[in-house]
């Protein structure tokens, strides 16, 4: 009787322990952690202590006279460099090099030199405070304007160097699946 006891509390214990266990693995999978809810509000203005860059070496001094959409356009085009440069990186892990073409030298430009040229040049026209607060304005106005722009034209010009990556891809595993389909009979 006593064995039948001792057995029985042994299986609770282990059943209790190893679905305790179970149910810890099964949230490490989907990513979250038990008993702690975290909520972030996706249109809430964006912090530039909170922001972390990827790729982009931007001053965040500068980015401190950016309206908030302009905010959210940086880390989009941020998204996109760290998926094309690691795009990069496979390619060279798997010993393949590729000629830099000219749309990717001037992305490559307007990312590391022009763009922080042009915030350095947005945030000191913020800064500079005249007596006509009309023309001011207008100045704010137009700099914002241009800004835009400019992002406008980088992450358009990000887009299309993914799209044509993908599209190569997609050449390549119809050329291999073409070899296939020829040496199967």
């Amino acid at each position: 009787m006593s064995v039948l006891i001792g057995v029985g509390i042994v299986t609770t214990i282990t059943t209790i322990y190893l679905g305790k266990k179970g149910w810890q693995a099964f949230h490490k999978a989907v990513g979250i952690t038990p008993g702690v809810l975290r909520y972030h509000d996706y249109n809430a203005p964006l912090s530039l202590s909170t922001i972390n860059w990827q790729q982009l070496n931007l001053n965040k001094k500068h980015l401190q006279v950016l309206p908030d959409h302009q905010l959210r356009q940086l880390q989009r085009i941020d998204e996109k460099v760290s998926s094309y440069y690691d795009y990069q990186k496979a390619l060279s892990d798997q010993n393949k090099t590729s000629a830099v073409t000219e749309p990717q030298f001037v992305v490559d430009k307007m990312l590391h030199t022009r763009l922080p040229e042009m915030l350095a040049s947005r945030y000191h026209l913020a800064s500079v405070r005249t007596n006509a607060k009309q023309m001011d304005n207008q100045k704010n106005i137009e700099a914002d304007e241009l800004l835009q722009q400019v992002l406008n034209n980088i992450e358009q010009r990000l887009d299309e160097l993914l799209a044509q990556m993908q599209l190569q891809h997609l050449q390549e595993l119809q050329v291999m699946k073409n070899y296939i389909d020829s040496h199967d009979s």
